[in-house]
């Protein structure tokens, strides 16, 4: 039975689910019917930071025109855009082998922004149901979500979650964190 995680919640994915190694982290959403006249493009993306909490270079920013990990395993893997959102489920999806991540990677923050908001006239309180999950790549099992209740009126970037090392392990930390200026904002933090 999964782990419903609460806003500041942290877990020690060890504890709810020793040996787990490979994982997928499911991203999903609806689009609340609204008047802007545009279709709604979120998109999922990665920062795989060092322990000094900023990105180890350019190619550990995960999105969806950088796919991978710099790792010769390709240890993290973004499967792909949705760009509707539509259908139930996960809209977008990330692998992370949790035993080849990189020793130098010390976090990796699981986020999502509205491409184009600003000119789209969209936020994150046009959007309802997110949430992120964390699913066992062997079984399929879902093993820890966090579903965001918050209404985000302003915030185009959104920080759903992180995946992080202590004491050895990986835990995961329910963040669900706004932000206004987009994925622009996502970046200036961590670079």
């Amino acid at each position: 039975m999964a782990v419903n995680l609460s806003k500041g919640q942290r877990i020690s994915l060890e504890k709810v689910a020793p040996g787990l190694s490979e994982t997928f982290v499911g991203l999903g959403w609806d689009t609340n019917i609204t008047d802007t006249g545009q279709d709604f493009d979120i998109d999922a993306s990665l920062f795989l930071l060092g322990s000094n909490e900023k990105l180890i270079s350019d190619e550990h920013f995960i999105f969806y025109n950088n796919l991978t990990s710099p790792d010769a395993n390709k240890s993290v893997e973004h499967l792909g855009d949705n760009r509707t959102g539509a259908g139930e489920g996960d809209d977008e999806l990330i692998k992370v082998n949790l035993k080849q991540v990189p020793p130098d990677v010390n976090k990796i923050v699981i986020t999502v922004t509205i491409h184009e908001a600003q000119e789209r006239q969209q936020n994150f309180g046009q959007v309802q149901n997110a949430f992120v999950r964390v699913v066992d790549a062997k079984n399929g099992k879902e093993v820890v979500r966090y579903d965001l209740t918050e209404d985000f009126s302003i915030e185009t970037a959104l920080i759903l979650a992180e995946l992080y090392r202590k004491d050895g392990e990986w835990r995961v930390n329910a963040v669900g964190a706004g932000y206004q200026g987009g994925l622009q904002a996502l970046l200036d933090r961590y670079q």
